[in-house]
């Protein structure tokens, strides 16, 4: 799929200056993508996780497990919510789900999927990521990026969590920005 020309934006202080240039240029260019900086979304492989759901699968032979109904993890400052979750672990010599030891492969998350990290937050339909690559990718009818009262509008957002970097795409039609001027940092 090729993505039209992006606008370039950085959620920051300087976000509202740089919008308004960049809303002119979206609806001048037809723009089915903008790019920004999310710093905050992200997950590792070195942090505690809190993980809770009604129901736990573990299947072990799989390297994987399975959690479904309100799933919810916590680590650090970033919270995953969703109907269900399942999480693919690398197969190394000796390691298992159960005991702790796996390094996560990738989660896949489907059923209101919900991604927040300090004032940033997402919403879609289902969602991946790969620990591996360090990306999330957040896909829905309609899959929302905010940041305080700034709105971005699309259907699948991709996210570089070891850079930060962020895209959001249409999917066919148009993405939609709403900033708030009152958002912009004074100097």
């Amino acid at each position: 799929m090729s993505v039209n020309p992006a606008v370039f934006l950085r959620i920051s202080a300087s976000l509202v200056i740089a919008g308004l240039g960049a809303l002119m240029i979206v609806s001048s260019a037809s723009a089915q993508a903008t790019s920004s900086r999310m710093r905050g979304l992200q997950l590792s492989n070195d942090k505690p996780i809190q993980i809770e759901s009604d129901k736990l699968e573990i299947k072990d032979p799989e390297s994987k497990a399975i959690f479904t109904g309100n799933v919810k993890v916590v680590q650090g400052t970033t919270t995953l919510q969703a109907g269900s979750m399942t999480v693919f672990y690398k197969t190394e010599s000796g390691a298992t789900v159960t005991s702790g030891n796996a390094d996560i492969d990738r989660i896949e998350v489907t059923n209101k999927v919900f991604l927040s990290s300090g004032a940033q937050q997402a919403t879609g339909d289902s969602g991946l990521v790969n620990m591996t690559e360090q990306t999330i990718v957040l896909k829905g009818e309609k899959v929302v990026l905010s940041e305080g009262n700034n709105v971005f509008v699309g259907c699948q957002l991709n996210v570089q969590m070891d850079t930060g970097e962020a895209q959001l795409e249409a999917c066919g039609g148009r993405v939609q920005i709403q900033l708030d001027p009152q958002s912009r940092k004074q100097n």
